[in-house]
């Protein structure tokens, strides 16, 4: 057969299906690797589907950019929640989750070889799309505590720097940046630049998919919530987590009002309209009471107690980076071994699957994620049990 060759052939593979079938392939295994939560989306998502039902016409095409209805709500939410104001600098685009976010915004403000900077270790997915488009991805290292360093950042801007990504609360570190960093970014990509095509902004990329997982009294900080930064800032979100709707692909994005034709051409080519059977789902979920999240999230902060104080054992085989938000913690193992013959090796020997650090952009070490938001607390003890115990045995050999 003649071998095909296109642009997807330099993009990495997605790791969570090799690592599925590794479990697959040892059953009994219990997963800290993908990024779920256990929970069911709230009873008051399920309630709105007769509304859907209930009209012929839902079963048409319906707007690019979200139902109406669906806009107003979320509008309600970044207004109460992340303190931005939907006005007429800015808009809100529904998505199929916020990786389609993501794809929709380097779409719109990229040609062919721009770079985006993404800060290490990154999301894979994000530095697949940026592949996949045609761009370059330009890696920042973090400091050993994965905070953002904002002045290695703006060193790492060219003439063809389009945008700087950050995530908060991290995947895959489950780092909380701070403020101060989060300001230092908007400002740095704030700066008008001059390049041979004239002048032009460098957009802040903020994927906030996390937003309502901190810990320890640590607050959510949304950089377009900053004065004077609609017209750069591009914000992502989704219900995927917070509200159990993973394979409901509820996503959105707040944008500079000036994208919206191009992040428009983009959705409309790929999916036209997000589904409306799941739009009327979310509709549903934001009007769940205040208690369905507190309540859920609580249990989540249990089960991190009770990973770190287990993976604190770890001290001396580890580097254990302090991480109050997301479910994430990304472990430094102190071995040449690689990381993804690590992770075969737990999945075969000790029956407990992790993540590569290598899938986000780590090479120059072994380090491991550790997931914990899909495990209930009897389980996670188990789970992470055979990883410490595994760990040890298998480093110590």
């Amino acid at each position: 057969m003649e071998s095909l060759t296109s642009r997807i052939h330099a993009v990495q593979s997605p790791i969570i299906p090799v690592v599925g079938e590794l479990i697959k392939n040892s059953p009994g295994t219990i997963s800290l690797g993908q990024g779920v939560v256990s929970y069911n989306p709230p009873p008051e998502a399920i309630e709105f589907l007769p509304k859907f039902l209930d009209e012929p016409t839902n079963n048409l095409y319906k707007s690019v950019e979200g139902i109406p209805q669906l806009l107003t709500a979320l509008a309600g939410k970044l207004q109460a929640f992340n303190g931005i104001e939907i006005n007429e600098e800015n808009c809100i685009i529904v998505t199929a989750g916020s990786n389609m976010g993501f794809m929709n915004a380097i779409l719109a403000i990229t040609n062919p070889g721009d770079e985006i900077i993404l800060n290490t270790p990154y999301y894979f997915n994000h530095e697949m799309a940026i592949a996949m488009a045609g761009c370059r991805p330009v890696l920042v290292a973090t400091d050993e505590n994965y905070q953002l360093r904002p002045d290695a950042i703006a060193q790492a801007i060219t003439p063809k720097t389009r945008a700087v990504v950050t995530i908060s609360p991290n995947n895959p570190t489950g780092v909380v940046y701070s403020e101060a960093a989060l300001r230092q970014v908007n400002q740095i990509c704030g700066v008008q630049r001059s390049c041979a095509e004239g002048t032009r902004n460098i957009y802040h990329i903020s994927d906030e998919a996390y937003e309502y997982f901190t810990y320890n009294g640590v607050k959510h900080i949304s950089p377009a919530a900053f004065s004077n930064s609609s017209e750069y800032t591009i914000s992502l979100y989704s219900l995927s987590k917070a509200y159990g709707f993973a394979s409901w692909r509820i996503g959105y994005m707040v944008i500079p009002k000036h994208l919206l034709i191009a992040v428009k051409k983009v959705q409309d080519t790929i999916l036209i309209c997000p589904p409306v059977i799941s739009q009327y789902a979310a509709l549903g979920a934001l009007q769940a009471k205040e208690e369905y999240l507190k309540s859920h999230i609580g249990a989540i902060a249990q089960v991190r107690q009770l990973v770190l104080d287990s993976l604190n054992r770890l001290q001396g085989l580890c580097s254990i980076i302090p991480a109050n938000g997301a479910f994430y913690f990304f472990l430094k193992v102190h071995t040449q071994m690689d990381a993804f013959e690590l992770v075969k090796r737990l999945i075969q020997e000790h029956k407990v699957a992790v993540i590569p650090g290598t899938t986000f952009g780590m090479d120059d070490g072994c380090y491991l994620r550790v997931a914990y938001g899909a495990l209930q607390k009897e389980t996670a003890k188990e789970g992470i049990e055979r990883l410490v115990q595994g760990l040890a045995t298998i480093v110590r050999s």
